[in-house]
């Protein structure tokens, strides 16, 4: 049975250089309205999913927090039972540690975003303001513009006339992008903090031409009463020359040399994944999604190397574990591993070679993404009792129809759900299920997207009393298949839905209240250099 751990504890936990995971269990709504600043946020729907990845040795302590009710000894006890042997909650949760005197963050992937501020002032990024920046291009100027976010987010709005090249990509491709121009570069994403490190991350390069960070990117361009362009294609990422290539290596192992990132051979990161049950490893692949695809070393997951700075506490749980980086040399993963030094990661390494290395080896690379196989879901699937989309028909259409409930997220919900049924997240099935059902032989039928979360909740309602749950039979996304109708509204919700962070862009106070968050994070380091 798990333990309780009280604020002080932790708060030396988190000043040590001990291994550990600090997990808030939260929704992710919940998470970015207020939060243990070094936590990493993985609601209790996801522990059977993604623990594993972020937590892959069983015995590392583990410590559970949420605002103070029941859903961290709940998510302790399924930790517990997916073989953790050292699981504590946070007594009393976060109320008792605002109570205790320490801080409370706020935002999300706010570790990395701090410290980009603290990049900005620290380093003294240079930056540009929108209306700079327009003044200049009235004038005749020409500049080039870099968006350096990923594809996707660059697809669904970006500035006029930017080209997308994502922060990972940027020491590999930016010789080939500048083409031997001599313009100004103008590096943006859709904040702050990406714009911050990727303009630092060409000024450590020692690129020739005048650069700039446009401030706060994206929004602050809406909030200048400018229009983003949707839905346009970015010129396809330049193959390295030759040049491009040799400058990205030479910057690499500069970088490295002087932060001593060791670059590994294949046979010493054999030596360390063969320890992987005992030493917390983890594995990461930071090319393209289509190099990925095409070939990588298998048990390294695919985060691109843009991403892997700006989303460190959703990749890194455990601060004290080894971190091995790899691309198809030493350009990207080595940069990214500086950055990450530069963070204060204890153990990063580069695989020297990378994926070329492992398959000049000898070894083979798998294609493909990899499937994620929930902890545990044979087992509840073999204890589970089914309704396939027909049956589930007509049960609703009969007599006494079952209360059905969807646990996946309001997001996911509103999109389309089985006609009449509630939502409720898998993090609240047992505290509120009492307040939608409260005679335990209801018959409860669980829904989500594909009949998995679903399996693996069943087990819960039965361990409180309720005699008869179901699980529908391949998810929403058979219901669907059958060509039965899905439901969109945002009715029947439990309570106000908390689980997901709304978008921000196109709501003027709330970009307004993000860039000023953010710009808040440096303030210290301002005053630091005072």
């Amino acid at each position: 049975m798990s333990s309780a751990i009280t604020p002080q504890q932790i708060k030396a936990l988190l000043d040590s250089t001990q291994a550990y995971a600090l997990i808030d269990v939260r929704e992710r709504g919940e998470f970015n309205q207020r939060q243990i600043f070094g936590a990493t946020n993985l609601p209790r729907r996801d522990l059977e999913f993604h623990m594993a990845r972020l937590v892959p040795v069983k015995g590392t302590p583990i410590v559970v927090c949420d605002e103070g009710g029941p859903r961290a000894a709940l998510a302790a006890a399924t930790l517990e039972g997916m073989g953790y042997a050292d699981v504590s909650a946070l007594e009393g949760g976060l109320a008792a540690w605002a109570r205790a005197g320490y801080d409370l963050a706020e935002g999300t992937n706010t570790p990395s975003k701090e410290f980009g501020e603290r990049v900005l002032v620290q380093k003294r990024v240079p930056e540009i303001t929108v209306e700079e920046y327009q003044e200049r291009v009235a004038r005749g100027e020409r500049f080039i513009l870099i968006d350096t976010r990923t594809p996707e987010e660059f697809k669904r709005g970006t500035l006029p006339g930017s080209r997308n090249v994502p922060n990972g990509e940027l020491p590999l491709r930016i010789t080939d992008v500048i083409g031997g121009r001599d313009l100004p570069l103008v590096i943006h994403c859709g904040g702050r903090t990406r714009s911050i490190i990727g303009a630092q991350t060409l000024r450590e390069m020692g690129v020739k031409n005048p650069l700039v960070a446009l401030k706060n990117g994206a929004m602050g361009w809406l909030l200048a009463g400018l229009k983003l362009q949707a839905g346009v294609e970015s010129e396809p990422l330049p193959q390295p020359s030759p040049q491009g290539l040799a400058e990205a290596e030479r910057f690499a192992r500069r970088l490295a040399a002087g932060s001593r990132i060791p670059f590994l051979s294949v046979a010493q990161i054999q030596r360390v994944v063969a320890r992987k049950d005992v030493d917390t490893v983890y594995l990461v692949d930071v090319r393209t999604a289509e190099e990925y695809q095409e070939g990588h070393i298998p048990g390294f997951q695919w985060v691109p190397g843009g991403q892997a700075i700006q989303r460190t506490d959703e990749i890194v749980a455990v601060r004290a574990g080894h971190v091995i980086l790899a691309c198809d040399g030493r350009a990207r993963a080595g940069v990214v591993a500086w950055w990450y030094k530069e963070m204060g990661l204890p153990n990063v390494s580069v695989l020297d070679g990378g994926a070329t290395a492992w398959a000049r080896a000898g070894l083979p690379l798998e294609k493909g993404v990899p499937e994620v196989t929930p902890f545990g879901l044979a087992e509840a699937r073999r204890n589970a009792r089914f309704l396939t989309p027909a049956a589930l028909k007509a049960a609703l259409e009969g007599p006494n129809p079952p209360f059905v409930l969807d646990l996946e997220t309001s997001r996911d919900y509103a999109g389309g759900h089985v006609p009449g049924s509630t939502w409720l997240p898998r993090g609240w099935l047992e505290p509120r299920i009492g307040q939608l059902a409260s005679d335990k032989r209801t018959a409860v039928v669980l829904a989500c997207n594909d009949g998995a979360l679903s399996a693996l909740a069943a087990s819960a309602l039965g361990s409180v009393g309720y005699s008869y749950v179901a699980v529908l039979e391949g998810g929403r996304a058979a219901w669907a298949r059958a060509g039965l109708p899905l439901e969109k509204s945002m009715g029947g919700y439990v309570g106000q839905p908390d689980d997901i962070v709304a978008l921000t862009y196109g709501d003027r106070a709330r970009m307004e209240y993000y860039l000023a968050w953010e710009e808040a994070l440096g303030r210290k380091y301002e005053e630091a250099l005072r």
